[in-house]
């Protein structure tokens, strides 16, 4: 009996992202009684980015206004992406959902207009794990198999 190694590579990925995802939101339920923790955050980000970059507008125009639904969303959404993702179900549209919640952190925090953001574990490994994952199971015009 041969194993398939892309598919258990995807299995492995989509487990190891899952229980990351699902343990990061276990550390923000405290957000849903608190929304005060994430509006420090944004705070923080918010006075290290520069005036006028995108993350700046950003933050001023979505992420800090939206704070009260923002801290309920993004717990939710990692915990239940990660949920999902451990459990296989509805693979695609859990890990396309978890990557752009990643991907607006990212943004916000301006990490993704510098070069740490190609050295930092949370980036592209993150990001590229969960693109991967909504994508993996899509046959794409210019796939090979």
């Amino acid at each position: 009996m041969a194993i398939d190694r892309k598919s258990a590579g995807l299995a492995t990925t989509r487990i190891l992202i899952g229980l990351f995802l699902l343990f990061m939101g276990i550390g923000k339920i405290k957000w849903f009684l608190d929304p005060s923790i994430l509006g420090g955050q944004l705070s923080g980000w918010r006075e290290a980015v520069a005036p006028g970059s995108v993350s700046a507008i950003y933050l001023e125009r979505i992420a800090i206004p939206g704070i009260p639904l923002f801290a309920r969303l993004v717990p939710l959404g990692e915990i239940s992406s990660g949920i999902a993702l451990l459990l296989g179900l509805w693979t695609p549209v859990f890990a396309l959902i978890a990557f752009f919640m990643v991907l607006n952190f990212q943004i916000a925090s301006g990490m993704i207009f510098t070069y740490a953001f190609l050295t930092n574990g949370y980036c592209l490994p993150v990001l590229g794990s969960t693109l991967g994952l909504a994508i993996g199971g899509v046959r794409l015009p210019w796939s090979l198999r």
